[in-house]
């Protein structure tokens, strides 16, 4: 992968830590750069962002002091993604990596292209998210 997008793609992820970027800002930005999707995987504490021919670039994300939870509470991991969406003042993308790792959610699958997300637990349980139209 050429070293603009692997910038893009970690401007991105700190935007997204640092609170200076909310989900469709992240979202488009990545579009924009041809990106058709991205992969976070709790365990490995690792982003994969991929490129429709097939390219993609693995970074590792901040450290984290909790782990995966073994049972998947499809509900909680509901309720933190509108927490997420309503983007209130005590919101941010640590908290809800923390909150979601705690609801038993070992990472999740982001699709372009297909306009959602599936949320996985360590047991192959998903909770599948539309993006809102």
């Amino acid at each position: 992968m050429d070293a603009e997008r692997i910038s893009i793609a970690k401007a991105c992820q700190d935007g997204a830590h640092d609170n200076s970027l909310c989900f469709p800002e992240f979202v488009g930005k990545l579009i924009a750069a041809g990106f058709e999707g991205y992969m976070v995987d709790y365990r490995r504490n690792t982003q994969t962002f991929y490129l429709p021919d097939g390219d993609s670039v693995v970074l590792n994300m901040q450290p984290s002091g909790c782990s995966v939870a073994a049972a998947f509470d499809a509900a909680e991991v509901e309720r933190l993604v509108r927490w997420a969406q309503a983007n209130p003042a005590d919101y941010s993308y640590v908290a809800f990596c923390e909150q979601a790792k705690a609801a038993g959610c070992a990472g999740y699958l982001v699709s372009f292209l297909g306009r959602r997300v599936v949320y996985f637990g360590r047991t192959a349980e998903t909770h599948v998210e539309h993006f809102p139209k």
